[in-house]
């Protein structure tokens, strides 16, 4: 599934899309870079053992999308793609700008549901490939102060899931992952209420997974034929879990925590 394969990544400049390049790259895999930084592609793409190409490009131009995946497969036909590249939030709903909502789902969403309608007619008519889907927990719980990434990241898992009972009769597999918290800029660069960039991070955030781990994980979930990892522990894959078993008790818990005080806590405070 790896060793003289293709895989594509977005958001390959850092965090969740550098470790899995390094990864896929150490089995044996070649590389396609995406994201809006092309020195920082350059550089994981320099510290990769395989071959790559740098392709970078704005994932809401969608108008450019289905050039870019010709692109892409005229490079080498695409055995995998991972959909990663994404921005977060943190902001109280009430607080927050519509302009927040229209730029987080154009990111988070309708930009991988571009990329992969690009991607998946060729795909399926070749019979084989692998596409994953970066989503989060938040797009399962439904968390505080991410009312738009949770949004997006729930349309994520939707639209993949779909897809992935209309192609895997045509041989093309689809995992959706769901992590809680890696250590990225992930929260540093999250949208506050006026959509600026928040500029610091979080403490859970910086004691997260390390993302050499969430790329392992990712990688043993694909090599097994998962359809969905709950890429998280603890509290993160239980409340994860909870959504599922019993929903009520989840909401009940999630707006306990804003009650005491989160939105403080996390400097989002109405």
């Amino acid at each position: 599934m790896f060793e003289g394969k293709t895989w594509w990544i977005t958001g390959a400049s850092s965090g969740i899309g550098t470790a899995l390049a390094e990864a896929l790259s150490a089995k044996g895999a070649k590389l396609i870079l995406s994201g809006r930084n092309e020195a920082a592609l350059k550089d994981v793409a320099g510290r990769c053992k395989t071959a790559s190409l740098v392709l970078p490009f704005e994932a809401t131009d969608f108008a450019a999308l289905p050039g870019i995946a010709a692109k892409a497969w005229d490079w080498a036909p695409v055995d995998g793609l991972v959909n990663n590249a994404g921005i977060s939030q943190r902001s109280l709903a009430v607080d927050t700008v519509f302009d927040v909502y229209r730029r987080i789902i154009d990111v988070d969403l309708m930009a991988p549901i571009a990329l992969t309608q690009a991607v998946l007619p060729r795909m399926a008519a070749r019979g084989s490939g692998a596409i994953v889907a970066i989503s989060s927990v938040a797009g399962i719980i439904g968390a505080p102060l991410r009312s738009a990434y949770s949004a997006a990241k729930a349309g994520l898992i939707g639209y993949h899931d779909s897809v992935r009972t209309e192609v895997t009769h045509q041989g093309v597999g689809v995992l959706v992952v769901a992590p809680g918290s890696v250590r990225t800029n992930v929260s540093k660069n999250a949208l506050d209420g006026k959509a600026e960039a928040r500029g610091f991070s979080d403490a859970a955030i910086d004691n997260g997974m390390a993302p050499e781990d969430a790329a392992a994980r990712i990688l043993d979930a694909l090599a097994s034929g998962k359809k969905e990892l709950i890429l998280a522990d603890g509290m993160e894959a239980q409340a994860a879990q909870l959504r599922r078993s019993d929903p009520d008790a989840l909401f009940a818990l999630m707006a306990q925590l804003v009650a005491n005080g989160y939105a403080k806590q996390l400097g989002a405070e109405s």
